[in-house]
């Protein structure tokens, strides 16, 4: 593929989803990456076999890279990776703390004998502390930083319903690359970027935790959010979920005579305010429900279009398939296409079809070659 990147060469250990998802954003603009893989493969290959039998997962962020199997305890493949890494622009990496220093490798002195190459390390806990050497998945993380705690609904804490860790890791690892790039185009010097998984999260636990210290926690309230209201999911006669966003006090009282029926209620001391109520949130969801329960989905969502209040129904995997939004691409892979959602940014034309998905090892002949010297 061509694009921003083209001509960028991009080595990376990895595994999993963070650091894939990472490379699977530079390989979408136009780099060349070559990923590296154990003799048994990356084992994201093996979670599940929902895409034409293979792993979903692998199938979603390891398009347009090539697979090259090397076993970095032996010699002959540390050499040829030192080879490849002379020519790299970028070394992403996010193995266990310590582990490519173990085996000669060192991102640090990489960085040192190749003063223009860009490295990426991705970790649970950094590279420093008291769990630095902790194993970290997504789920793991999502407990340990809090975000699980605000997550579900007051009986116990929940888990985000996809990898919510190592998607916003590989976003975070994704952006800082290319700053670096930009820096380096300007200052010819690479960079030794470092990014957590529990920093990540951390930064965007800053409401809740900011709330907490401050004396009011946040509380899980399920589709309902904590300090805005109503802001929350209500059931229309025929049993849809219909989640509404008032964001505003004017919004109240539009919601109120030409939603509810009730123009009193927009001005009604008890409900006046945002503050009230949330401070009056039981009274005034009794209140919603009730008028949404009366109405049938199509009138309900032809009162909420026309007074222009927010709001979305709340649905399931099955309706998100359906969805008139949805834009799909192509993607190759070993056992044929496979349609799934399309990356995010539209420039210009979007792309139909992204590049292949490898097998394991497709690539290790060409590459082992091309940098046999």
């Amino acid at each position: 593929m061509s694009g921003a990147l083209e001509g960028i060469l991009v080595v990376s250990v990895e595994q999993a989803v963070a650091a894939p998802f990472c490379t699977s954003r530079l390989a979408d603009a136009g780099a060349r990456i070559i990923k590296i893989e154990r003799p048994e493969g990356d084992f994201a290959r093996g979670y599940d076999t929902a895409a034409a039998g293979q792993s979903s997962y692998f199938v979603w962020l390891n398009r347009g890279k090539q697979s090259l199997v090397l076993d970095l305890t032996h010699d002959d493949d540390k050499n040829l990776f030192r080879r490849m890494i002379a020519r790299a622009d970028v070394l992403v990496q996010n193995l266990k703390p310590g582990a490519m220093a173990r085996l000669g490798l060192s991102v640090k002195s990489l960085c040192a004998s190749h003063p223009a190459l860009i490295a990426c390390s991705i970790t649970g806990y950094g590279d420093s502390g008291p769990l630095a050497q902790r194993k970290a998945y997504d789920l793991l993380i999502q407990a340990e930083c809090g975000l699980a705690s605000v997550t579900g609904r007051p009986e116990g804490p929940g888990r985000v319903g996809l990898s919510v860790v190592d998607i916003a890791t590989g976003a975070t690892a994704h952006a800082a690359i290319l700053e670096a790039l930009i820096a380096r185009g300007r200052t010819g010097k690479g960079a030794d970027i470092r990014v957590s998984m529990f920093d990540v999260m951390a930064e965007w636990m800053t409401v809740p935790l900011l709330n907490a210290e401050a004396g009011d926690p946040p509380q899980r309230l399920g589709l309902a959010h904590p300090s805005v209201a109503p802001y929350s999911a209500f059931k229309s006669r025929d049993g849809t979920d219909v989640l509404i966003s008032i964001q505003n006090d004017r919004e109240w009282r539009i919601l109120a005579a030409q939603v509810l029926g009730d123009a009193a209620l927009g001005t009604d001391p008890r409900y006046a305010t945002n503050v009230v109520r949330v401070r009056n949130r039981p009274a005034m969801d009794g209140i919603v429900a009730r008028a949404f329960g009366a109405m049938a989905t199509d009138e309900l969502v032809a009162r909420l279009d026309k007074a222009e209040i927010a709001f979305a129904l709340v649905n399931n995997v099955d309706d998100l398939s359906r969805h008139p939004h949805l834009r799909r691409v192509e993607v190759g892979t070993p056992n044929g296409v496979v349609r799934y959602p399309a990356p995010g940014p539209i420039s210009g034309a979007p792309p139909s079809s992204l590049g292949p998905v490898p097998a394991i090892g497709e690539h290790s002949a060409a590459i082992r070659a091309e940098f046999a010297t």
